[in-house]
């Protein structure tokens, strides 16, 4: 059982309601939120987001005052939530830590930490991007369906070129992973009429989706199943977590097994796809499009011909985004705070060896 009382470090910007709403979960946690200084020598002076240039803004204490601070309050943290920008070393900096939130679902960037193979539990944040991305999902299938990339082209050129848009009713989707985001997906898609192929790891042979456990799923499917799902599908949706299986997973072989007219959504992460083989794929029209909001290396290069490809919608790693994200990372680290006081099993802890 944990302590009479526990030392909770919030490092990251919270909303004073969201900090209350933590506080008021049990009357043992001391809640201690980083000043915005405090949060920069925590994170190493990295950015808050990775990818995302984090805008100035004057310091509310020296970076001297800062650190002095702050290592007195890492010494005695024993409930951490933080984003995955988490120091190398926090394992030597918080000797009390025993419970590490993330606010992010996935944990490929820190697998490698030593906090991951510690006596530290880490936990993510997984299931609370399901509506936001499913319904991003959902969007660029409609986008490409209905030709809007195209329209907007003509709209930029004051140009009248009607065309022949599609429908997503009975056409085939291909989901890759089935977690909390690829559920929703599915469920999504078949209110649409759409014929739903699923690939699940812990499947080991071709299946019925009512059998599954996915009802909304025609056809549940392994992982030696993926050329199947490839060929078969109008679209084909990435909502892989990173792991060494994953790494790579769709390369030239596999695109070319896809249908001409079949579009890609990536919104698992860049790593999964091979952006090369993809680029060229798209460009020799072996795939007819792409909607990514992950890459390789982010932010996307300038320089990357990704840009500049009508058939392909870029967007900066946003998918999970909406103003309740914050909302729902609170209540999750909330539920799992009671978890911890209780004594019982934590929600959406992280196993190295699996690599979510």
């Amino acid at each position: 059982m944990p302590e009479r009382s526990v030392n909770v470090t919030i490092s990251l910007p919270l909303a004073d309601d969201l900090q209350d709403t933590i506080r008021n979960t049990d009357s043992r946690l001391i809640v201690t939120a980083l000043t915005h200084a405090q949060r920069r020598v925590y994170r190493d002076g990295r950015p808050l987001w990775a990818g995302y240039p984090e805008p100035p803004r004057a310091e509310d204490e020296s970076e001297e005052d800062a650190r002095e601070r702050l290592e007195p309050i890492l010494h005695k943290t024993q409930v951490l939530l933080t984003n995955p920008v988490v120091p190398e070393n926090i394992v030597e900096r918080a000797p009390a830590l025993k419970c590490l939130q993330l606010t992010s679902a996935g944990v490929d960037r820190l697998l490698d930490a030593p906090v991951v193979r510690s006596h530290t539990t880490v936990t993510t944040a997984s299931g609370i991007h399901a509506v936001p991305i499913s319904e991003y999902v959902i969007g660029a299938m409609l986008a490409f369906a209905k030709g809007l990339p195209r329209a907007i082209r003509a709209q930029q050129e004051r140009a009248w070129r009607p065309y022949w848009p599609d429908e997503l009713e009975e056409k085939t989707v291909g989901v890759l992973g089935v977690g909390a985001i690829g559920a929703r997906v599915v469920e999504l898609a078949k209110a649409l009429g759409m014929r739903v192929l699923a690939l699940r790891r812990s499947i080991e042979q071709r299946t019925t989706g009512a059998e599954a456990g996915f009802p909304a799923v025609d056809e549940m499917l392994p992982p030696s199943d993926l050329t199947y799902l490839l060929h078969a599908s109008d679209y084909v949706v990435v909502a892989l977590p990173l792991t060494p299986e994953s790494r790579g997973l769709i390369g030239e072989a596999q695109l070319r097994a896809m249908k001409p007219n079949a579009v890609i959504i990536n919104i698992g992460r860049g790593a999964i796809i091979d952006e090369q083989a993809l680029v060229q794929a798209l460009k020799d029209g072996t795939i007819a499009g792409a909607a990514l909001d992950v890459f390789q290396q982010e932010p996307l290069s300038g320089e990357s011909k990704l840009w500049g490809m009508e058939n392909v919608i870029v967007t900066p790693h946003i998918s999970g985004g909406t103003p309740r994200y914050m909302e729902r990372a609170v209540a999750l680290f909330c539920d799992n705070l009671r978890h911890y006081l209780a004594g019982e099993p934590l929600q959406n802890v992280v196993d190295p060896a699996r690599g979510y």
